[in-house]
């Protein structure tokens, strides 16, 4: 098992895994509700191996992540999530990942794309929902 680390943003302290070399092209595996970083476990080893340096952050509310002020709305809204990899990428001096996700990291992965396209090197999302405008949204809030 590798070791948890954790770097502090604005409003978290997350934890997260790391694999490969400081050096190499990130790729940031994203994990959905109700799962954690295990859900990486038979990928991240082998990104690593092919060269690459393999982050695997607990999303808010997961694992070691922790809220620094109690006073911290306790949500997982699209804008927020989003602006959690944003931050975890800066905390770490990331400046463009590959990053890949699933149900709530798919959907991090996807604002995060939207809202800084030059910070993302590929995208991979799979199942769950994406991205939805709650301002003009049509029938059941599906843009």
């Amino acid at each position: 098992m590798p070791e948890i680390l954790t770097v502090r943003t604005r409003a978290l302290e997350i934890a997260y895994e790391a694999h490969g070399s400081a050096s190499a092209t990130p790729v940031i595996l994203l994990h959905g509700f109700p799962d954690d970083v295990r859900a990486y476990d038979g990928v991240a080893p082998p990104l690593a191996s092919a060269g690459y340096r393999v982050l695997v952050p607990y999303l808010r509310g997961y694992g070691a992540t922790r809220f620094l002020d109690p006073s911290e709305p306790r949500m997982a809204q699209q804008a927020a999530i989003g602006q959690d990899l944003l931050d975890f990428m800066d905390a770490l001096g990331v400046r463009a990942a590959g990053l890949a996700g699933y149900d709530w990291g798919g959907r991090a992965a996807c604002i995060t794309a939207l809202l800084a396209p030059e910070r993302v090197l590929g995208l991979v999302t799979i199942g769950g929902y994406k991205v939805q405008d709650t301002v003009t949204a049509g029938p059941a809030g599906v843009a």
